[in-house]
C-alpha cells in the first residue's frame, strides 16, 4: 500500500496489531455492556412511543391500556433474558442462537436462524442511526433537512470507530450510554418524587392536545387486534438481547458468567426504564399521533404539516425537568448520541456471526479474516454498506423502518429456545446425578415457557407487521437463506473437486511432453529474457509466436529475428481481423488436439511498472491472454517480468517507507534503534 493511503488509514484505524495481541482487546463487564446492550437499552428512547402511536388509532380512550402492555413486555423481557442465560453457560464459544440452533435442529434451522439475525443486525443500524438524526433534527433544521446524507455520514462515522477494534469503541461509547442510563434514572426519580411527594402537576408539551382517532370506537375482535400491534412495536424493546449471546468470546475470563451477569444487569436497567417512561408519559398525558399533522387537535384545529412531533423520552423530560433545563438539555443531547451508538450492537454482532458463518462456509471466507485492528473488518464494511442501502431507500425514516424490524429476532428467539429445550432432553437422557439433573430440569423450563411465549409473540408479530413491511423483512431472510445456501454448495462442490485421491490420478502422472510457446510482439530486451528463461526450462519443443496484425511490423520483427540469429523458431500467425488474443487461443487449443497427453506451457513477457497510472499504458493483451488461458485445460501460464526504472523507484519508495513511522506507530530513540542494529562486518 502507498503512502498516500497508508497515512490516513492509520490515523483513522490506528496501528495495526499482532495476531497474539487478541486477548488485550477482550472486555470487561462494564465496557461489555454499552457494547453488546446499547440497543435494548437505547430503543426505550423509541419503544414507549411505538405504544402510544398505535394506540392513538383508537382514541385518546386507548391510552389506558399502555400499562398493560408494558407488563407484558416486562414479562417477555424477564423470560428472554432468563433464557438467554442458560444459552451463554450451555454455548459460551459465541455462535449463540446460529450454533444452538443447528446443533440441535439441525443445518436448515440454523441457517434460518442466521438469516433472520443478519437482516435484524442491518436494520438495526438503520433503525437507530435513523432515529437518532430525527431526535437531533428536532433541534437542529439542517439535519432534518438532509436526514439521509447526515444518516450515512454517520454510519461511516460508525464504521471507522469500529475498524479501529471493539475494545477501543467500547471505551468510546460506554460515557454516551451510562450518561443515557443515569439520565432516565434521574428523570424516572424526581418524576416520582415530584407527583408523589410534591404533588406538582407536570405537563407535557402536548397535554392540552386532542386526539382525533383515525378508528373512533374499536371493541371486540378490532380492539383486540390494536393492542396486539401496540403490544408488537413494544417488542422493539427487545431488539439486541441476542447479541450478548453471539458476543460471549469476546469478554474477559470467567467468559460465560461474565455474559450472563451483564445479560441480567442489561435486562433489568432496560425494564425498568421502559416502565418508567409508559408511567410518566401517562402522568403528564403525553400525546402522539400516527399522522399528527392532522389526528393532533388543539382548540378544535389540526396542527398542520408544519408541526414536529417530538419523542416521548423529550415530551416526558421536558415535562419533567422543564423545557431548556440543563438535564433536560444533557438527556436530550444523551438521547440522540445513544440511539447513534445502539447500532454499535450490530456492528458487534454482525461481524462475529459472519466469522462463524464463513468458517462454516455458509459466507465467503474473507468475512472470517480479521483486519488490522483484529476486528472483523470484512463484516464491518459489508454491515455498513447494507444498512446505508436500507437508509436510502426508507428515507431514514424511522417510523417506515420499524415496522420491518422485530420479525428476525423473534425468528430467532423461537428457534433458539425450542433447540435449547432439545439439548437439555438429549442430557437429561445420559444424566445420573440428582443435583445435575434439578439443574436440567429447571433449565429446561425455563427455555420451553421462553420458547412457547417467544413463538406466540412471533405469531402476533406477523400478524399485525405482515402487511405494514415485515414482509419486506422475510424476503430479505429468504434472500440471505438462499444465498448462504448456494455459498455452501459451491465451496462444497471445489472441496470435492480438488480433494487429493488416495490413489494415483492423472493429476500426479508426468505429461507425455512440454511444448513451450514464448509469445512475441517486438525485438526487446523483456523478449530476450523471456526466451532466455524458456530455454532454460528445457521443453520438449520452444517456439516463438507472434500474431501479423500489422505487415510492415511483421516483416521488421522477421528481418531483425534473422539478422540476431536467435535460435528459436518463429511461427507468426495470420489475423485478418487484426485480433491477437483469438489467432493465440486457437493455436493453443490445436497443439493441444494433436497431443492431448501434452503440456502447453505459454510464456508472456510483461513490463513492471511504478505507478497505478502506467497500468493502463501496458499489459493489456497479456492481461486479456491470461484470462482465456486460464480456462483451457493443460495450458500453463508463466509472466516473465521486466522491471522498467519506474518500478525501481516504486521499490526505492517502500524501501523508505519501512523506516518510516506512520502516525500511531511505536516511536523508537536513536539510541534504542542502535542496539537493534547489527554491527556491519
Amino acid at each position: 500500500m502507498s503512502k498516500l493511503t497508508d497515512v490516513p488509514k492509520r490515523i483513522l484505524i490506528g496501528r495495526a496489531l499482532r495476531s497474539d495481541r487478541l486477548g488485550e482487546t477482550l472486555l470487561p463487564k462494564r465496557v461489555a455492556l454499552p457494547v453488546f446492550a446499547s440497543d435494548p437499552l437505547s430503543s426505550v428512547a423509541y419503544a414507549p412511543g411505538e405504544v402510544l402511536l398505535v394506540l392513538s388509532i383508537a382514541g385518546l380512550s386507548a391510552y389506558h391500556f399502555s400499562p398493560w402492555i408494558a407488563v407484558a413486555v416486562v414479562v417477555l423481557m424477564f423470560t428472554v433474558v432468563a433464557s438467554y442465560r442458560q444459552n451463554v453457560h450451555a454455548y459460551p464459544s459465541g455462535g449463540g442462537d446460529y450454533e444452538v440452533a443447528t446443533t440441535n435442529l439441525g443445518p436448515k434451522a440454523g441457517l434460518t436462524v442466521a438469516s433472520a439475525l443478519l437482516v435484524d443486525y442491518v436494520l438495526t443500524v438503520a433503525v437507530s442511526i435513523s432515529s437518532g438524526i430525527e431526535n437531533l433534527g428536532s433541534a437542529i433544521p439542517f439535519v432534518v433537512e438532509n436526514k439521509v446524507a447526515c444518516a450515512i455520514g454517520v454510519i461511516v462515522l460508525l464504521t471507522l470507530m469500529n475498524l479501529r477494534g471493539v475494545r477501543e469503541s467500547g471505551t468510546l461509547f460506554a460515557i454516551p450510554t451510562y450518561v443515557f442510563v443515569a439520565g432516565v434514572f434521574l428523570m424516572i426519580a424526581w418524576g416520582a418524587f415530584r407527583g408523589v411527594v410534591l404533588g406538582d402537576d407536570m405537563r407535557a408539551p402536548t397535554a392540552d392536545f386532542e386526539i382525533k382517532p383515525e378508528h373512533p370506537g374499536l371493541a371486540g375482535f378490532a380492539l383486540v387486534f390494536l393492542l396486539l400491534r401496540a403490544f408488537s412495536s413494544g417488542c422493539a424493546a427487545l431488539t439486541g438481547v441476542e447479541a450478548i449471546s453471539n458476543g460471549v468470546p469476546g469478554f474477559r475470563k470467567p467468559k460465560s458468567r461474565n455474559a450472563a451477569t451483564t445479560l441480567a444487569l442489561m435486562g433489568l436497567l432496560a425494564v425498568t426504564m421502559f416502565c418508567g417512561i409508559i408511567a410518566l408519559a401517562a402522568a403528564t398525558d403525553v400525546r402522539m399521533a400516527e399522522n399528527p399533522a392532522k389526528d393532533l387537535v388543539h382548540d378544535g384545529v389540526p396542527l398542520g404539516p408544519d408541526y414536529v412531533q417530538d419523542p416521548v423520552i423529550s415530551q416526558v423530560a421536558e415535562a419533567v425537568f422543564g423545557h431548556g433545563s440543563f438535564l433536560f438539555v444533557i438527556l436530550a443531547a444523551a438521547t440522540a448520541l445513544v440511539l447513534f451508538l445502539a447500532a454499535n450492537t450490530a456492528y458487534n454482532g454482525f461481524p462475529l456471526l459472519g466469522a462463524i458463518l464463513a468458517q462454516d462456509r455458509y459466507l465467503p471466507r474473507q468475512l472470517h479474516t480479521r483486519g488490522d485492528r483484529l476486528a472483523f473488518s470484512n463484516g464491518i464494511v459489508l454491515l455498513a454498506g447494507a444498512a446505508a442501502l436500507l437508509v436510502v431507500i426508507y428515507g431514514a425514516d424511522s417510523t417506515r423502518l420499524i415496522q420491518l424490524y422485530i420479525v428476525g429476532v423473534f425468528v430467532s428467539f423461537t428457534l433458539s429456545q425450542t433447540g435449547m429445550v432439545r439439548h437439555w432432553n438429549r442430557l437429561l437422557a445420559v444424566e445420573k446425578d440428582p443435583a445435575a439433573r434439578r439443574h436440567m430440569i429447571r433449565s429446561r423450563a425455563i427455555n420451553a415457557f421462553g420458547a412457547f411465549f417467544t413463538g406466540l409473540v412471533l405469531v402476533v408479530v406477523l400478524l399485525t407487521k405482515f402487511t405494514h413491511g415485515a414482509w419486506v423483512a422475510l424476503l430479505g431472510m429468504c434472500i440471505f437463506y438462499a444465498t448462504m445456501t448456494a455459498i455452501r454448495r459451491h465451496y462444497d462442490r471445489v472441496a470435492e473437486e480438488i480433494a487429493a485421491p488416495d490413489t494415483p490420478s492423472e493429476d500426479t502422472v508426468r505429461p507425455s511432453r512440454v511444448h513451450s510457446v514464448v509469445l512475441i510482439s517486438k525485438v526487446h530486451r523483456p523478449t530476450l529474457r523471456a526466451l532466455a528463461y524458456a530455454k532454460l526450462l528445457r521443453s520438449d519443443t520452444l517456439e516463438a509466436l507472434s500474431v501479423n496484425v500489422d505487415a510492415d511490423e511483421t516483416k521488421a520483427l522477421r528481418e531483425e529475428w534473422e539478422r540476431r540469429g536467435i535460435d528459436v523458431p518463429l511461427k507468426v500467425l495470420d489475423s485478418p481481423y487484426r485480433e491477437v488474443t483469438r489467432p493465440v487461443i486457437e493455436y493453443v487449443k490445436s497443439l493441444r488436439a494433436q497431443s492431448p497427453r501434452d503440456v502447453v506451457s505459454v510464456i508472456i513477457p510483461e513490463y513492471v511498472v511504478g505507478h497505478w497510472y502506467e497500468h493502463l499504458l501496458h499489459n493489456q493483451s497479456a492481461l486479456r491472454l491470461k484470462g482465456r488461458l486460464l480456462f483451457t485445460p493443460g495450458v500453463m501460464v508463466t509472466s516473465v517480468p521486466y522491471q522498467l526504472e519506474s518500478s525501481e523507484a516504486a521499490k526505492l519508495r517502500a524501501r523508505r517507507r519501512q523506516d518510516w513511522a506512520a502516525p500511531g506507530s511505536a516511536r523508537r530513540g536513536p539510541a534504542e534503534r542502535a542496539k537493534e542494529t547489527p554491527p556491519r562486518t
